[in-house]
């Protein structure tokens, strides 16, 4: 198995600081080739989002390099996963939360992250309202669902899509890690598929551009090679900043040959 994985991010066209965080890693191992892709975005309103952001990323980098080796020797290697992730996420809301306190500062962040086995499999944690997609040539699909009052309020018939995007409490998360009393993240299993992409971003990216203009950009197979991919993302991170958003924008894309 081979992927392809490129990424982009920016500070935007307001924001002095990039809150945003996010990392890449593989490594062969003797069950094969292991790919994690995480991507956390820092809040933007509170302070030192980028502290809470980076704190989260270097928390499951530490845990690829140090642990994932043992949970990969587990009679169900990704239920191993899925529990070691889930304490890393309570063990840092926790941490974040108490730094903090400690410093008289409100400061979180979403997690998306993202491990794919040699075997298909992939495991998926997520909190907040970053976003991961799958893209195939034809077809684009929001695999995380978004934990945000606005997004409930759709999910309950309360708000059209329209009227989300101008909705006052767009921005406003009904958890994240570190800002949260409660943290419970949401766990999906799967089977990746050769020929398809898989895309991590923050909401600075996924908000002002249609699901159709991403897969018109991502979709494999406008992108036979490393260069057009970045190419194609790079294009629609200038396009969400002629739009005018004024968040960090992140996104990872990682096509599966």
């Amino acid at each position: 198995m081979k992927f392809t994985t490129v990424f982009q991010t920016d500070a935007g066209i307001r924001k002095k600081t990039n809150q945003d965080s996010l990392c890449i890693k593989q490594a062969k191992t003797r069950e094969g080739t292991v790919l994690m892709a995480v991507l956390c975005d820092g809040m933007g309103g509170l302070a030192k989002g980028e502290v809470a952001s980076a704190s989260l990323i270097k928390a499951f980098a530490d845990w690829f390099d140090q642990d994932l080796i043992f949970a990969l020797k587990e009679r169900e290697p990704l239920e191993a996963v899925r529990l070691q992730w889930g304490d890393i996420i309570q063990q840092m809301n926790r941490k974040i939360g108490t730094y903090g306190k400690l410093n008289y500062l409100q400061l979180g962040s979403t997690v998306t992250a993202f491990l794919v086995m040699e075997d298909d499999r992939y495991l998926i944690a997520h909190v907040g309202d970053s976003r991961l997609y799958q893209i195939s040539d034809w077809e684009i699909q929001q695999l995380t669902t978004d934990q945000s009052v606005v997004a409930h309020e759709i999910r309950l018939g309360h708000l059209t899509e329209k009227e989300a995007e101008d909705d006052p409490r767009r921005n406003i998360l009904l958890q994240c890690v570190g800002a949260s009393r409660v943290v419970e993240p949401q766990f999906i299993q799967g089977k990746i598929k050769q020929g398809e992409c898989y895309m991590l971003c923050s909401d600075g990216f996924w908000r002002r551009l249609s699901q159709e203009e991403m897969l018109g950009g991502l979709a494999p197979c406008q992108n036979p090679d490393d260069r057009s991919l970045e190419a194609h993302l790079a294009a629609l991170v200038e396009c969400d900043k002629e739009r005018e958003e004024t968040d960090n924008i992140s996104v990872i894309a990682i096509k599966v040959e």
